[in-house]
């Protein structure tokens, strides 16, 4: 079901030319990827875990030293001190470390691949968060919308009922619960409005900038039919999980590494020193005739056996095997994290579907019995406090009616995350933008340079404070150049 699922649903077909004058789910998930900083961090986190393979390969790598100095000899026991001049260069090459090095790699290796995985949660987590933050401001914006119908219809009531009042047609009675409920409804209309402020302020948090107009997001792709569908799917692809994984195998390498400790090194090393006198030879050495200066060459093998090391060996190896330990409770700790969201979504979402169901059905009904109590009303059959419940019901229930689309869409979305479905990749956004984990790991993982920089780091996420110093609005690369 993976990647197929959001593409071929209407995430992957929501159509951009046609909302040139409100934004679309798909628009505000772009500048999402583009510009949360949550998600650039963790790219940040990626290229420094990349640079840790390099790291391992340089244990193995040949290693070259060069020394140069000038002494003054203060004493010599046969002649006169004199000064030196000395360069020297030593080269060596680890050929066998009892496989510290070729664990390293492979460890290194494991832990860029959990922090790919790590990439794509974030991913999946931040665009949670945006199509919340998204459906929060349609939902509040309509909520208010209502609201303020409710006060104009109560004003026009309470208007009405002053009328009638003055004409002895309803009493005081009946006047004062008229500006009872439109003092309670514009209550209402102002904690909506402040609700609204904060969830466009939530918006701008994750998304990057204050909403426009939105449109309703599209339909939600398939999902499965039971929470051990939902489940299944999860297990096999939540990328905190698979994340997890892999960095259990990772500290199973450390532990290798750990134990290389115990067994000989062997290098291969040469190295040459050139030492000039500077016309001091026959002070320095008591003779005549002395060379005044002398070339040294050296190669050979070195072979380094460890016999006893304080016990700091097997110190760092039950220290790795702790940490391999906390690993794997940690992925059981995730494993059941990953279960529990699958299956609380999923229930989420088909509460959150009753709910529309039954809030339509309520809708539909306050409707009719606003339309018949007001009818009532001018036979007098009914009076003013009648009419007003049944406004007031009417209101609830759309309120709730909004509220549970809001609560199905989330959840379902949520629903989506935990199986792994909600990345960048199942939404179907532009294959342009897409960040590529694999060019940084390609660009630096086999260098061999000591003087390979990258341009001093600037932000790459957008400020929402004006004024403030930041990253130009154009869209900066999202990949690293290839060397």
């Amino acid at each position: 079901m993976r990647g197929g699922l959001l593409a071929a649903a209407a995430l992957g077909a929501l159509i951009m030319a046609e909302a040139a004058h409100a934004a679309d789910l798909r628009d505000a998930l772009v500048k999402t990827y583009e510009r949360n900083p949550t998600i650039t961090a963790q790219r940040a986190q990626l290229r420094s875990l990349d640079e840790g393979v390099n790291v391992a390969r340089a244990q193995g790598r040949p290693q070259v030293s060069a020394t140069v100095g000038v002494n003054q000899d203060l004493y010599n026991s046969v002649g006169v001190g004199g000064h030196t001049f000395t360069l020297g260069g030593n080269v060596s090459y680890p050929f066998f470390s009892g496989g510290a090095v070729r664990n390293g790699i492979r460890a290194a290796n494991r832990r860029v691949d959990a922090g790919r995985a790590f990439l794509r949660a974030v991913e999946g987590d931040i665009f949670t968060e945006a199509v919340a933050a998204y459906n929060d401001v349609i939902r509040d914006r309509s909520i208010v919308t209502l609201n303020r119908n409710q006060v104009r219809v109560l004003d026009t009531n309470l208007q009405a009922s002053r009328d009638r009042f003055e004409v002895g047609d309803l009493t005081r009675t009946d006047v004062a619960q008229s500006e009872a409920r439109l003092a309670l409804a514009r209550s209402s209309l102002a904690t909506a409005e402040g609700r609204l402020k904060s969830s466009e302020e939530n918006y701008r948090r994750v998304i990057g900038e204050l909403p426009d107009e939105l449109e309703p997001p599209p339909p939600l792709p398939p999902l499965p039919q039971t929470p051990d569908q939902a489940v299944e799917i999860a297990l096999a692809n939540n990328p905190d999980l698979i994340g997890a994984n892999f960095q259990v195998t990772a500290a199973g390498l450390d532990v290798s590494v750990a134990r290389a400790a115990r067994l000989p090194t062997v290098s291969a090393i040469s190295g040459a020193t050139y030492n000039n006198f500077l016309g001091t030879a026959d002070d320095q050495f008591g003779g005549t005739g002395n060379a005044n200066s002398r070339t040294v060459a050296t190669a050979g093998v070195r072979a380094t056996v460890p016999l006893y090391q304080g016990g700091l060996v097997g110190a760092r190896v039950r220290q790795t095997q702790a940490g391999q330990s906390q690993l794997i409770e940690q992925s059981i700790a995730v494993e059941r994290s990953v279960v529990s969201q699958t299956r609380a979504a999923f229930a989420s979402y088909t509460a959150a579907l009753e709910a529309i169901e039954s809030n339509q059905i309520a809708v539909n009904a306050n409707t009719l019995a606003l339309e018949g109590t007001r009818a009532e009303q001018t036979v007098g059959t009914r009076n003013v406090l009648d009419v007003l419940n049944a406004e007031q019901e009417l209101l609830n229930s759309q309120v709730l009616l909004v509220t549970a689309r809001r609560d199905a869409y989330v959840a379902g979305f949520a629903l989506l995350n935990a199986m792994g479905q909600a990345e960048a990749d199942d939404l179907n956004l532009d294959s342009g933008i897409l960040y590529d984990p694999v060019a940084n790991y390609r660009r630096v993982s086999r260098s061999w340079s000591d003087w390979n920089d990258d341009p001093k780091p600037q932000p790459v996420a957008t400020r929402t404070v004006p004024g403030a110093p930041g990253p130009d609005t154009a869209t900066p690369p999202v990949t690293q150049p290839q060397e």
